[in-house]
């Protein structure tokens, strides 16, 4: 039954350029139009990227994406092609969301359905198999769309909370008189505010990206990646619970001031690389222990 179907919702490949899958110019005309009816879509990601350091990574991953497909490039150009109709339902899919994101003015379903809508191109013209072969660098695209602002906000918050709640009890640990009150961390010389921008989200989004990368570069196992990308969550909430906690023993120990301005900033950047070291060290672990069990 599965063959039959399979079959029935095959297109021939000479309706599609023969070997090749598509003519080189019907592939120029489906870019340009692409291009031209995601161009302002386009346009809008990048300039947040460049202008919200929360999604700043996002120049990254289209990049990287790019590499991982050029490292497949030998054999993605001996994959013989087999089109299939159910292209023509992603496509329309990714259309329908392109629609239904410009109307609703949800800019997140806009940038989400190009992806869609390439998924059912390549399925259209190249087969499932091609696609299958493209699926980890179609699926990190996802990476660079910022998440909608209402999902943004409901994580934020709790991760200001939780950082703050952390901080002030290691604080308390060490001896340093503390009062919390939500995410404001009192303190007998200030109060200190753990803000939207020091919930660690930035350092979560960023991190997640580069444990992916990382997985994918040093491992073959998916479920070791898997891991790694899992880990990066609590090892970011982690880190930016130590960031507060030496803000609030620099005001408490040296100087208020001292702890704002560039001492606030570079802090964040070597907690950031603390963070890559313990994904580092992590993924030491997981290797030692994937290797103890193999020898037992």
């Amino acid at each position: 039954m599965s063959q039959v179907l399979q079959t029935g919702l095959s297109i021939p490949r000479a309706s599609v350029g023969g070997k090749s899958g598509l003519p080189w110019w019907q592939a120029a005309f489906i870019s340009v139009l692409l291009l031209w009816m995601y161009a302002p879509t386009l346009i809008h990601l990048v300039a947040q990227w460049w202008n919200d350091p929360n999604f700043s990574h996002g120049f990254f991953v289209p990049l990287f994406s790019a590499f991982v497909v050029w490292q497949k490039r030998s054999i993605l150009i001996t994959e013989q092609p087999h089109p299939s109709w159910w292209g023509l339902l992603l496509l329309a899919g990714g259309l329908g969301l392109l629609i239904v994101g410009q109307m609703g003015a949800e800019i997140f379903l806009s940038r989400s359905s190009l992806l869609i809508v390439i998924a059912g191109l390549i399925v259209l013209f190249r087969g499932w198999t091609f696609f299958r072969a493209i699926l980890f660098p179609w699926a990190f695209l996802f990476l660079m769309i910022p998440i909608p602002a209402i999902v943004f906000n409901q994580v934020t918050f709790p991760l200001q909370l939780l950082a703050s709640k952390v901080a002030s009890t290691m604080l308390s640990w060490m001896g340093v008189p503390v009062l919390r009150e939500g995410n404001i961390i009192v303190l007998p010389t200030m109060a200190l505010e753990v803000a939207e921008a020091c919930s660690g989200i930035r350092s979560l989004m960023s991190l997640l990206t580069l444990a992916v990368i990382y997985g994918y570069l040093m491992e073959s196992g998916n479920s070791v990646r898997v891991l790694l990308a899992l880990a990066s969550i609590p090892i970011a909430v982690a880190a930016n619970s130590f960031r507060i906690v030496g803000t609030g023993l620099l005001v408490q120990y040296w100087d208020p001031a001292k702890a704002q301005g560039f001492f606030h900033e570079f802090s964040g950047w070597l907690i950031f690389v603390i963070s890559l070291f313990m994904l580092y060290l992590f993924h030491q672990a997981v290797r030692r222990f994937v290797a103890g069990g193999k020898q037992a």
